[in-house]
């Protein structure tokens, strides 16, 4: 994980130069980003019938952890004595991480459901995922719940999803920024699915 240490790196080195912990909230993001990365990668070892799609349903409940990372963007103001140009390269680079993570995952979970179910099933899952994961980042970052409080709260955090739906437009800026991650999402991810089969097609 080359890219995920140069970000650590950059933000050890603030943390040494200022003796302040401003970003440490980027290594928790990290962290979190890598959990679905992580899950994606275990479907193929484990066994069982319909203990891969449990798997599945926890991957797609943290996957919004990856990309979220874009939205810390919103921390960014310079801070002396750091210059304003190291905090956007750090911040860049840890949301340039969560793009990578969240794409790998995903791409790994698009071959594993085209093997069990079909290439239009698989599709069809990873589009919607796509945007369920534009979501949860509206949902992370406005609403301030967290991938876990599913599990704690989620009279709750259905309560506010049914809103949404029973009321959209009075909720404009929560479909906006869904549709749009979305769509942001979409093109990052079918990009690279398009290069990397190209690349891929010439050996």
């Amino acid at each position: 994980m080359i890219p995920i240490g140069f970000t650590i790196l950059l933000l050890f080195v603030r943390i040494i130069l200022t003796g302040e912990l401003t970003y440490i909230f980027l290594a928790w993001n990290l962290f979190l980003a890598l959990i679905p990365f992580a899950l994606s990668h275990r479907l193929h070892h484990i066994q069982g019938k319909w203990i891969p799609l449990y798997v599945i349903g926890l991957w797609l409940l943290f996957l919004p952890n990856a990309p979220y990372i874009i939205t810390d963007f919103l921390h960014l103001k310079h801070r002396v004595p750091v210059p304003y140009w190291y905090d956007i390269l750090l911040l860049f680079s840890a949301a340039l991480n969560g793009l990578f993570l969240g794409i790998a995952s995903l791409l790994k979970v698009e071959k594993f459901l085209s093997l069990r179910f079909g290439k239009k099933i698989s599709g069809l899952f990873i589009l919607c995922s796509l945007f369920l994961c534009a979501l949860g980042i509206y949902i992370g970052r406005f609403l301030r719940w967290n991938s876990w409080d599913i599990f704690i709260s989620p009279d709750n955090i259905l309560f506010e999803i049914l809103t949404f739906v029973k009321d959209p437009l009075g909720h404009f800026k929560t479909w906006g920024v869904t549709l749009l991650f979305g769509a942001f999402f979409c093109t990052i991810y079918y990009t690279v699915k398009s290069l990397s089969t190209n690349k891929s097609n010439q050996f």
